[in-house]
């Protein structure tokens, strides 16, 4: 029997990783996966915190059971590359151990660290030189509290024990291919994240001034690398953890923004995807940098060569429908849909409950009889920035109940993703079709919902939750010389349906939108009264 030619793929998400082998000839073909899932730490005054040796222990147990349940011979396995969650700040010794627990990307605990740095002539909290500075190298700031330089220094003046033990600055995947490669690399688009990455055009490396306006200790950053290429080879130790063959190539492969872009098949200029996920996001590949403080866009480093994700974030997205998983729809249906437990793993609560959606949610008028929801469970990012929103049920009535209450939260996720897409086009046109991905877009309904309220085309690619571990597959691929370049990939994505905008319930859509982007501004000091200082 000839070789093949498989690559194992790891996607470590917020909550859960799931590892994907891919089997690589002229497509790209899943064989299997497993998922496993872990948890996150909330903590007074904005922490959010997860152990790094969780992700390993999931890593672990997920490719034994991969392997095991393809079948799979080992000597096929050609190599191994990541996407993860991206700007979680995991600071280690020499060694690989971390100092603390891993803070995520949502932590959002460093105000004062922040607000201290703002001395003088400020622009969004920051000293104007050093914005235009930062700008003028990476194409974007650390305007956000929860950026890793105001997580690092946290760390620095609040745990000055923990940072003392500090020879590594990590983000999430780097974190892993170091415990598995022993070589401390980031590949560009998590260096560019940091803020601290001089990402124009043949520079490529970090930037030694803004670590020192930033009190970045240069000597904690890793070797950049870029995703397709090699960060080295499986050690024994990991090797027998994971119980694969020792000197397996393991790639660098990119941030969840990078991977799932690569993975939507959105690699060339204007292509653009919408990630519905834990948290969500509308990204256009652009070959020129573009930064939007009003909205709070910036150009972010993609893995692709010479491109940039022109990015506009939102804080919680798929995590909205777990909430009305454990908070509205687990009370009307008890735990069981058709005998599957929807609380059973992330794959299965997506599924089962997206049945339910089915039946609920189109049962139920557009409009939701005027009742909205936004989605601002931890905060907002972009199109605003703002730690103390959260979300709001407007306008309830006696006859509202948990079906109009259900299709309300999705409803106001297309309502926050349609005014992402309108500010992304201030400054640059998006090209349609766009592809819609992550476990939210495993449901017909939440896509058709999507495309009425956001009035673009949609195509949803085959295993649209599997997109960030398909882009890490690639970037291997690519790397192993079994793919030529990233012009092949649209090809090789197959796209499994499209959606068309119906305008019949454009005037009430389109009504109900009109209020939602009021009700943050309405309520801008109300938030900070409950959940932070006045303003």
């Amino acid at each position: 029997m000839a070789k093949m030619s498989c690559i194992l793929s790891v996607d470590i998400g917020t909550t859960s990783t799931k590892t994907c082998l891919y089997r690589v000839d002229e497509k790209i073909s899943l064989l299997g996966s497993a998922m496993e899932e872990y948890s996150l730490t909330v903590t007074p005054g904005g922490g959010v915190e997860q152990d790094p040796e969780d992700w390993l222990k999931a890593l672990a147990k997920t490719t034994k059971a991969v392997m095991a349940d393809t079948g799979v011979d080992p000597e096929d396995l050609e190599g191994i590359s990541f996407s993860s969650q991206m700007q979680g700040l995991i600071l280690t010794d020499a060694k690989g151990r971390p100092v603390r627990r891993a803070m995520s990307y949502m932590d959002q605990r460093a105000v004062a660290q922040k607000k201290a740095f703002g001395r003088g002539v400020t622009i969004e909290g920051i000293p104007v030189g050093t914005l235009f500075a930062g700008i003028k190298i990476t194409g974007i700031a650390p305007t956000s509290v929860k950026d890793p330089v105001w997580k690092y220094q946290w760390v620095r003046e609040c745990e000055p024990e923990n940072f003392r033990k500090v020879r590594w600055w990590f983000d999430v995947k780097d974190f892993i291919i170091f415990r598995l490669t022993g070589r401390a690399t980031a590949t560009r688009d998590s260096a560019g994240a940091t803020t601290l990455f001089d990402n124009r055009p043949g520079r490529y490396r970090w930037s030694v001034p803004l670590c020192r306006l930033y009190g970045v200790d240069a000597a904690h950053l890793p070797e950049i690398i870029e995703s397709h290429q090699e960060a080295g080879k499986l050690l024994p130790g990991p090797a027998e953890e994971l119980g694969l063959n020792e000197g397996i190539p393991v790639f660098g492969g990119g941030g969840d923004a990078s991977m799932l872009g690569i993975g939507a098949g959105a690699v060339r200029e204007g292509d653009t995807h919408i990630y519905m996920g834990t948290s969500g996001w509308v990204s256009q590949v652009t070959s020129r940098r573009k930064l939007d403080l009003k909205h709070k866009i910036a150009s972010i480093t993609c893995a692709v060569p010479d491109r940039y994700h022109y990015f506009c974030e939102q804080e919680t997205s798929g995590k909205c429908l777990e909430w009305v998983r454990d908070h509205l729809a687990l009370d009307e249906i008890g735990i069981y849909l058709d005998k599957v437990s929807v609380t059973e793993d992330s794959e299965s609560v997506y599924r089962s409950l997206f049945e339910y959606l089915d039946q609920v949610v189109e049962a139920t008028p557009p409009g939701c009889g005027g009742l909205l929801f936004t989605p601002w469970l931890h905060g907002s990012r972009s199109p605003f920035e703002d730690p103390n929103v959260r979300g709001i049920f407007f306008n309830l009535g006696l006859t509202t109940g948990k079906s109009e209450m259900i299709r309300a939260v999705v409803e106001g996720l297309a309502y926050s993703t349609r005014w992402m897409l309108e500010s992304i086009e201030t400054k640059l046109p998006c090209r349609g079709p766009i592809r819609f991905v992550g476990g939210g877009a495993l449901s017909p309904v939440t896509a058709r919902i999507m495309a009425d309220i956001t009035e673009r085309e949609l195509e949803v690619p085959e295993e649209p939750h599997n997109a960030g571990a398909l882009g890490a597959a690639v970037t291997a691929a690519l790397g192993l010389g079994l793919i030529g370049s990233f012009d092949e990939v649209p090809r090789r994505i197959s796209v499994k349906a499209r959606y068309t905008p119906e305008h019949r319930y454009r005037e009430v859509y389109d009504r109900n939108y009109r209020v939602f982007k009021r009700l943050y501004l309405n309520n801008k000091r109300l938030f900070a009264a409950l959940n932070g200082e006045c303003v």
